[in-house]
Parts: structure tokens; C-alpha cells; sequence
């Protein structure tokens, strides 16, 4: 007899952990919340992803904002003043036992993102711009060169 798989009948949803599909959920419900909000400290901010604790009672959201570090920091005082009503968007719109509470951080990844982009830019450069190991016909040292003078193309000329 064929063995039977324990979540035939049901959706496809079911191919990552249930944490996963929680995070995006409250990502989505949060994000379309915070459009309703009239903050103008919430204008520029955007959920980059939240992360439930496996137990369901604490939620980490993160954010970013385009106003930079003043705007993070204003965006951080905004979403705590909201932070109730945004548990309450969550409890009416998602069906769980628990609503967890929610705690609001900065998204490390754009802030270093960030700073990376600051570095490359302020990096000095060479007189004759970046060297992109492009071969320089007039330069004597050149390993391409050697190279192509040991092969050389065919001309097209008889």
C-alpha cells in the first residue's frame, strides 16, 4: 500500500519553518500598518524583516530610514510611541495564541551597507583614475603584452 504523505491536501506554505512564515506575516502587516500611521518621524521608514522568538512572545522588528542617523534615531522614539497600537494591527489581523511583543532596532545591514559605500567613496584615488587591469599597449611591464606577442592574431590582410 502507497504511504501517504502527512501534508497531502495542504498548500504549499507548508515548505519552510513556521517562524519564517510567521516573521513575514507580521513584516506585511506591520509594513501596511505603518503606511495608515500619520508620524511624519515614519514617512521614510521601511521593515526590512521581523524575527520571532521560537515561543511566539517576542519579535524583533527591524527597520531602516532613508533620513539617515538622525532619522533612525527619530524613527526608533516614532515606532515606540506606536508600538501598541501596531501590537493591537497585529492581534486583530493575525490569528495566533500569543501576540508578541514587539521591539523595534535599526537594520545593522543598512547601516554597514552605509558606512561601506562611505569608505569606497572617500578611498583615494591614482592621478590616472582606478587601475581595472585593462592592457596598457605603452606599458613595458605589462604580462598581457608578453602574452600577445607570443600569440598573435591572424591579420585579415593576404
Amino acid at each position: 500500500m502507497p504511504s501517504r504523505s502527512r501534508h497531502s491536501g495542504r498548500t504549499s506554505s507548508r515548505h519552510y519553518p513556521r517562524t519564517a512564515r510567521i516573521n513575514e506575516v507580521l513584516r506585511e502587516v506591520i509594513a501596511e500598518e505603518l503606511e495608515q500611521i500619520g508620524d511624519d518621524g515614519l514617512d521614510l521608514v521601511t521593515v526590512t524583516g521581523v524575527n520571532v522568538d521560537p515561543d511566539l512572545r517576542h519579535a524583533t522588528v527591524w527597520f531602516s530610514a532613508l533620513t539617515g542617523a538622525a532619522g533612525i534615531d527619530g524613527a526608533t522614539k516614532a515606532l515606540a510611541v506606536h508600538r501598541v497600537e501596531l501590537q493591537a494591527a497585529v492581534a486583530r489581523q493575525v490569528r495566533m495564541k500569543w501576540t508578541p511583543l514587539l521591539q523595534f532596532k535599526a537594520d545593522p545591514a543598512i547601516t554597514e551597507g552605509i558606512r561601506i559605500e562611505e569608505v569606497i567613496r572617500d578611498m583615494p584615488r591614482s592621478p590616472e583614475g582606478i587601475d581595472y587591469g585593462i592592457d596598457d599597449p605603452d606599458d613595458p611591464d605589462d604580462p598581457a603584452d608578453a602574452a600577445d606577442a607570443a600569440h598573435p592574431e591572424p591579420s585579415a590582410e593576404p
